[in-house]
């Protein structure tokens, strides 16, 4: 037996969905929490970004050279070799 408050709502129902003009589309509260909390969430992450980039230093040692290897104790003979003078495996 079907529930008489499910048709008795849905007599109530029709004719104010009738009532919605079609061509007007709203987003409603629920649309405007979600761009607002997107919103907030953008701010937050270009703050940190600034944050972070400003502890980041772009100036280069002068005294270093750039043709010079990082660590200093690669020798011309030690081409291919790996960390701690290992040889690496070949790629390719």
């Amino acid at each position: 037996m079907p529930d008489m408050s499910a048709s008795l709502a849905l007599t109530h129902l029709v004719p104010l969905a009738k009532e919605v003009d079609e061509n007007k589309v709203t987003p409603g509260v629920l649309g405007f929490i979600v761009f607002a909390v997107m919103a907030l969430a953008v701010w937050g992450l270009m703050k940190s970004m600034n944050r972070h980039m400003g502890k980041v230093d772009f100036k280069e040692d002068a005294d270093a050279d750039p043709k010079a290897p990082a660590s200093g104790k690669a020798t011309a003979g030690s081409t291919g070799s790996g960390p701690g003078g290992k040889a690496s495996p070949a790629k390719g």
